[in-house]
């Protein structure tokens, strides 16, 4: 009798300490998003990667530094366009050489130029599945394999190869919710340094001739005086809701843009609203798609006012979004929403296309 107590209690505490280490396996693949993200903002590194989408491959340098409190990066394409974006702080100097012009801009201090990967929390966790599939070596490294897949047809997966000792993504995919990759980014070498110098953050290029542009944001009050409107978004695809909303000057807008952005946590959409040519009687809106790259564009025409869509997600949902954005006529400016601000992706500019 006593044996069969004592195998029956060994059973017992066999089947707690197997639930208790699922449970423990269960939170691994999050807190190495959280290394990762941790990595991706606070240290210091040197790294040339490849950049996969649509058939192409272009090799890029991004160099990390932070110091004294102040983020500095530089992104470098080293074939094709030869472009350059320099970050200091909140400005941003772009460089593009293949169309002669320096654009300069504010953005968020924290957004990286390498855009957001995928941090993981309740609200996520909702839509997208999370789990560590391997531990594998990579380019001669002992990495963890996360995948992030959706759960639904309205926002893409991740797969990600993180570097045991250091965090750092290695090799990053783009997926649908098919398990397609869209896009890709490998880096094909990759130093954690003590010291940057700042001459890594200077540009490579003359910029003699060129024309500079600059894209400062302006005070929400502006915008809505001038046209009397508050945009927002009625129903949105699951999980989806409005982080932030500005307002911003841009070269080639006859005034200031009002911009929203919707999230879900992981995925984001930017929608930019500004005046527009009222369409003739009895004439459905002209309507304009564009694929970017792994990004997705669409513009419609509501009351008068043009209205872009743009950001690293399925057509459906930036579609969905655009269609659902509408405009409130008020007499008193609505304050700024900044809950959070998230870029379309990595390496995607924060304007809309043209």
């Amino acid at each position: 009798m006593r044996s069969r107590i004592r195998s029956r209690e060994r059973v017992s505490w066999l089947v707690l300490a197997i639930a208790i280490a699922g449970v423990a396996n269960a939170d691994e693949p999050a807190k190495w998003l959280e290394r990762m993200d941790h990595a991706l903002s606070t240290l210091n590194y040197d790294g040339t990667l490849a950049h996969w989408q649509g058939g192409k491959v272009e090799m890029l340098r991004i160099v990390h530094r932070v110091q004294d409190g102040t983020v500095s990066e530089r992104l470098v394409s080293l074939d094709g366009s030869g472009r350059e974006f320099i970050r200091v702080g909140s400005k941003l100097t772009c460089y593009l050489p293949d169309k002669h012009v320096v654009l300069v801009e504010r953005t968020p201090a924290k957004v990286s130029l390498l855009g957001e990967f995928p941090a993981f929390n309740k609200q996520t966790s909702r839509f997208y599945d999370l789990k560590e599939v391997a531990r594998m070596r990579f380019d001669g490294r002992n990495t963890h394999l996360i995948t992030v897949m959706p759960r639904d047809q309205y926002r893409y997966g991740y797969r990600l190869w993180i570097d045991d000792s250091t965090a750092m993504p290695l090799k990053t995919q783009l997926c649908d919710g098919h398990g397609k990759v869209i896009e890709q980014i490998v880096f094909a070498r990759l130093k954690v340094r003590r010291h940057i110098p700042d001459s890594a953050f200077r540009p490579g290029i003359s910029t003699a001739g060129f024309r500079w542009l600059r894209n400062d944001s302006v005070p929400v009050k502006e915008t809505v005086a001038q046209s009397g409107m508050v945009w927002s978004a009625g129903h949105l695809p699951p999980g989806f809701h409005m982080a932030a909303r500005a307002a911003q000057t841009m070269p080639g807008a006859p005034g200031p843009v009002d911009h929203l952005v919707f999230t879900d946590g992981l995925a984001s959409v930017s929608v930019f609203v500004q005046t527009h040519a009222e369409q003739p009687r009895g004439q459905a809106p002209k309507v304009e798609a564009a694929r970017v790259g792994s990004s997705y564009a669409f513009s419609t025409v509501v009351d008068g006012h043009k209205v872009t869509a743009f950001g690293e997600a399925p057509a459906a949902t930036v579609r969905f979004i655009a269609n659902s954005v509408k405009g409130e006529k008020v007499s008193t400016p609505a304050p700024p929403v900044t809950l959070g601000t998230l870029p379309p992706g990595p390496f995607a500019h924060s304007s809309p296309p043209n």
